[in-house]
């Protein structure tokens, strides 16, 4: 069997015929974990006597597999044999043909972190007909963005476009982490309730990066002392000079692509609505009254102003902090200038 097409993947996940060992692998831990739990619940079906977890050091015996996957459960059906953080060494590779070239109907899911495309497991798996091997990279865009709308689905809830939207950039590609707080927001929402970007800003956000959001906003848009009320809060909360400095960098490179944009013709909403990824609904009016004020050329010399600002974060006596605020209220303070 090939590698699984990612749109075959839901329906080969809910039944995967025939095939006798599936391989997970990629740079995702968190995906491999769900997917081999998506193929416990389909094939053991919630009966323990179907499911046998085998350690890497009871693979020894090339045979030791393939005897567990040949088994009948008491219960009957078939049994699943998972085998986790496998690596790439002889045993597991030799344990792999075994089960792949064994009796019976049961299935073996062996999970493989970081298996390079050129490992012998991996070449095992994809050359039999029995095989099946599953890519499990980190999603990103309209792709995450639909995981996290079919995890909040299986949770029983719905979300609004936009506070997926605003989940997919605050989340992050860490889908342990985005699947514990899609449960978190699930609960809060309540079964059969619907997630909008309010309800997903309240329980999902951490209070110092709200902060510090609020804080770049305004000083991009002029307005000094919310700037530096906000800047107050965020280091109170657990912000530091270098995530302040670096988020204000990139503040400032989504502004001038959207400058660029401005200055070949288009209107600033125009420019605002075509920056990738696209700007959180909330944030729209503030970039575009920022986008009003700056010329690219004055957001490139603020961005090489914070680069340095970053720098003397790590090299002067001044401490990290009012180098980190002067560089936020400079830009402030330059576009209350230009009001």
């Amino acid at each position: 069997m090939p590698k699984i097409d990612p749109r075959r993947l839901p329906a080969f996940l809910a039944d995967p015929g025939g095939c006798r060992v599936v391989l997970l692998h990629g740079d995702d831990p968190g995906l491999i974990r769900e997917r081999a739990e998506a193929l416990v619940r389909s094939i053991a079906e919630g009966d323990a006597l179907r499911l046998v977890e085998m350690p890497k050091e009871a693979l020894r015996s090339p045979a030791a597999l393939a005897n567990e996957a040949a088994s009948s459960p008491l219960t009957g059906g078939r049994v699943l044999v998972r085998v986790r953080d496998a690596g790439d060494g002889k045993q597991i590779t030799d344990a792999a043909k075994a089960a792949l070239a064994g009796k019976g109907p049961g299935v073996v899911v062996i999970e493989a972190p970081e298996l390079r495309g050129s490992a012998a497991l991996m070449k095992a798996v994809e050359a039999s007909p029995q095989g099946a091997v599953i890519a499990c990279y980190r999603e990103r865009g309209a792709e995450l963005s639909g995981s996290i709308g079919r995890i909040l689905g299986e949770l029983g809830v719905s979300a609004e476009p936009a506070a997926l939207e605003w989940l997919a950039q605050r989340l992050g590609e860490d889908r342990m982490l985005l699947r514990r707080e899609l449960e978190k927001l699930a609960l809060f929402v309540g079964q059969g309730g619907r997630v909008t970007p309010e309800d997903a800003v309240a329980c999902v956000a951490e209070g110092s990066a709200l902060d510090l959001e609020e804080a770049l906003m305004a000083a991009l848009s002029g307005e000094v002392a919310v700037a530096d009320k906000a800047l107050d809060t965020a280091f109170a909360e657990g912000a530091n000079a270098v995530q302040v400095v670096r988020a204000a960098l990139r503040h400032v490179q989504r502004l001038y692509q959207a400058s660029l944009a401005v200055a070949a013709g288009a209107e600033p909403r125009q420019a605002v609505e075509a920056l990738r990824p696209p700007v959180f609904f909330r944030h729209k009016p503030a970039v575009e009254r920022a986008l009003r004020l700056w010329r690219s050329s004055a957001l490139e010399a603020a961005g090489n102003a914070l680069l340095e600002a970053e720098r003397r974060t790590k090299t002067t006596s001044i401490p990290a902090e009012v180098v980190a605020r002067n560089a936020v209220v400079g830009l402030a303070r330059q576009a209350a200038a230009r009001r």
